[in-house]
């Protein structure tokens, strides 16, 4: 059986701003697919590009050069109301800061985002906005405004919001960043659950240790460069450098590749079972280089 085209292709994507007289290189040729329903963390420290990618994903911008093709649609060179189209109907976004509307309900909140969708009834709206409250746990709170929540119970009610349009892809932007450690380990696991029971692709833009110990997917850049590419296999990640790095094959190719790279070697320390990963099973290089090309 055939398998199924990515989601999203990111092709040669380099993104550049003016910031007076000098150009700055937020993105450099960076490649990589997303397959569809995937659990993938993009991350890297402040001011890494990981945002501009979500943004590029998102299509609320558009790259310098390369192309990114957003369930089969190149977004080259589509107008502002192209992209918004698109984003409606296969995009959806949970941010940091929840960005729901103060004045209205939890329920109209939810169904905000359906008000401006001609090919989704008035009965159905109610449907949707009845059963996502509901996979969020939030049916008794439809008729509370966001001043009469917490901020995990505001985050759940994004999250409903975002699935209300029964997106192809939802984009979480430092999903956990304002809320308590044992709220966000909640919000998190709720998310991971609904990736696994609805097949949605969610993307993360994080430095959160703990996305990225749920993700089965792991994109990571730095000053605008894709440095490693990890894919799950079971409990084990296995990560292959973008740009050619060979996978070790023996203790003494591992023992180099350590003392040349320092993110690989911080990675080994924080998971103890790579280094087997990385030994045992060549494979690796082949499998992330057919999703990085």
């Amino acid at each position: 059986m055939a398998s199924k085209a990515p989601v999203v292709k990111v092709e040669h994507v380099c993104k550049d701003y003016k910031l007076g007289e000098e150009t700055i290189h937020a993105l450099k040729d960076i490649s990589f697919n997303i397959d569809d329903g995937v659990f993938l963390a993009i991350a890297g420290p402040s001011g890494s590009g990981k945002s501009t990618m979500l943004n590029m994903i998102g299509c609320i911008d558009t790259p310098s050069a390369g192309k990114i093709v957003i369930d089969g649609v190149d977004i080259s060179g589509k107008t502002p109301d192209e992209l918004a189209d698109l984003r409606s109907k296969t995009i959806s976004f949970v941010f940091q800061t929840f960005n729901l509307f103060p004045v209205l309900t939890a329920e109209e909140n939810v169904e905000y985002p359906l008000l401006r969708r001609s090919d989704v009834s008035k009965s159905e709206r109610k449907e949707r906005v009845a059963f996502f409250l509901d996979t969020v746990g939030l049916t008794k709170y439809a008729g509370h405004r966001p001043n009469q929540l917490s901020g995990g119970q505001r985050q759940r009610v994004a999250i409903a919001r975002a699935l209300a349009t029964r997106p192809r892809i939802v984009l979480a932007d430092e999903p956990t960043a304002n809320l308590d450690y044992k709220t966000g380990e909640s919000i998190l696991s709720m998310m991971k659950a609904i990736n696994r029971a609805f097949e949605t692709t969610f993307v993360f833009s994080t430095h959160d240790q703990r996305v990225m110990g749920m993700a089965d997917r792991l994109v990571r850049i730095e000053d605008g460069e894709l440095t490693t590419l990890g894919i799950r296999a079971g409990n084990v990640w296995k990560y292959v450098k973008e740009k050619d790095v060979p996978i070790p094959t023996s203790d003494g190719e591992m023992a180099q590749l350590l003392k040349e790279d320092p993110e690989l070697r911080r990675m080994i320390m924080e998971d103890p079972e790579l280094r087997r990963a990385l030994l045992d099973d060549n494979s690796a290089a082949g499998v992330a280089g057919k999703g990085g090309r």
